[in-house]
């Protein structure tokens, strides 16, 4: 496929990104509140609903990447944004914790099936060794979910309640997430595709210059220590999207400079990946996997050694570190293993890392209550622990 053509396949999905990820995981940042008064149960209790869809999202990631594999992902994304409105709409119509609970695990199925993973493999399906800039360039652009989705939240929710902005989410999957993922090229068969990640490797017809296979023991070791790496990722990302504000307040600084420093994340993410899009990708994606791997923990402990005057940076550099290691969750796998079975072996590499983020909030939520911004040292651990894993593996060599 021509590279224009490309360029329109990325604008159309990343544009779709966007609008799955603002009605989805952006969603109870703005929504949970009013959700909980109006349906009269507590806040935490829609923020447990949405760390049930978290958990059913990994379960069937496996699934979601396999099928991607087989049938290409415009049918499998077309189905998302059918599941999205549904589930959209199921909240929008429950009466109570029962009903608002079968809507998110509803949008737990659309999440499993509908989000960057079944994205990435997406391209990589229709582009083989070739999808890293691709994968970069969606990121680029829902790189933008809250900054869209958040207001676009609060606007509808103001104008028609929260029921109406859930419905508002719902129809914009029917009228412009449907079009933008069926417009999507049709991949071409693959019907000697590996059924998943343990199944001999054979080449798709449109993948080319794909690294030789790795013996089972080193893919096995591989695939342990990327699901690591991404598990800590998505723990730490989570942690700090629902506690930052919080945590920079703890530092020492004021409410409304906390949250100003808080919104350079945003920045920091895109400025990052638009490095990795140009000067980055010349390197191999695991030495710029390493170095994000290592903005965390540095920040993390300016932040605890200095204190609020270095709330600035610490936040500038766990964005920009996030803003590459998300690219990475689609870089890597594709480096180390080549494009054969990818989107089933992504799918069963993110099990532990949705999980991971399901759990995120409560357990750094805790920490934070309990040690203040000594919390980050656990963060910063983590983060070291996922460098080491970053440092131990190697690029498997071309035949």
């Amino acid at each position: 496929m021509n590279e224009p053509a490309r360029h329109w396949v990325v604008v159309r999905l990343g544009t779709a990104q966007t609008l799955a990820w603002a009605s989805s995981y952006y969603l109870p940042a703005l929504l949970a509140p009013p959700m909980a008064r109006d349906l009269g149960i507590s806040t935490p209790t829609v923020f447990a609903a949405f760390s049930v869809a978290l958990i059913v999202s990994a379960l069937l990631g496996p699934l979601a990447g396999r099928t991607i594999d087989r049938h290409g992902g415009r049918p499998v994304l077309v189905g998302t944004n059918l599941l999205f409105a549904a589930s959209l709409a199921g909240m929008a119509l429950a009466q109570g914790p029962a009903g608002l609970f079968a809507a998110w695990v509803l949008m737990g199925v659309a999440m499993g099936s509908g989000l960057y993973e079944a994205a990435f493999a997406t391209l990589v399906r229709l582009y083989g060794q070739g999808a890293r800039g691709a994968i970069t360039g969606i990121t680029l652009i829902a790189g933008f979910a809250s900054t869209v989705g958040w207001p676009l939240s609060a606007w509808m929710e103001a104008q028609w309640g929260w029921r109406g902005a859930c419905a508002g989410w719902a129809a914009l999957h029917l009228l412009a997430g449907v079009p933008l993922n069926g417009w999507l090229p049709r991949a071409q068969p693959a019907e000697n595709a590996p059924a998943s990640p343990t199944d001999a490797p054979t080449a798709l017809p449109a993948m080319q210059a794909e690294p030789a296979t790795p013996a089972p023991d080193h893919a096995l070791r591989t695939t342990v220590l990327l699901s690591f790496v991404f598990a800590v990722t998505w723990f730490t990302s989570t942690a700090m999207a629902a506690h930052l504000p919080r945590l920079l307040q703890a530092s020492g600084i004021s409410l409304q400079a906390a949250v100003a420093l808080a919104a350079l994340v945003g920045p920091a993410q895109v400025v990052a990946r638009m490095l990795e899009f140009g000067f980055l990708r010349r390197l191999h994606p695991l030495l710029s996997a390493q170095m994000a791997a290592a903005a965390h923990p540095v920040g993390a402990a300016l932040l605890m050694v200095v204190g609020g005057p270095a709330a600035a940076v610490f936040t500038v550099l766990h964005g920009a570190g996030n803003g590459i290691l998300t690219i990475a969750k689609g870089t890597l796998p594709l480096a180390l293993f080549g494009p054969a079975g990818y989107g089933a072996r992504q799918g069963l590499m993110m099990v532990p890392a949705r999980a991971a983020q399901a759990f995120a909030p409560v357990l750094f939520g805790l920490l934070l209550d309990g040690i203040g911004t000594a919390a980050l040292g656990v963060t910063a651990l983590l983060g070291l622990a996922a460098l080491a894993a970053l440092w131990v593996l190697r690029p498997v060599a071309h035949p």
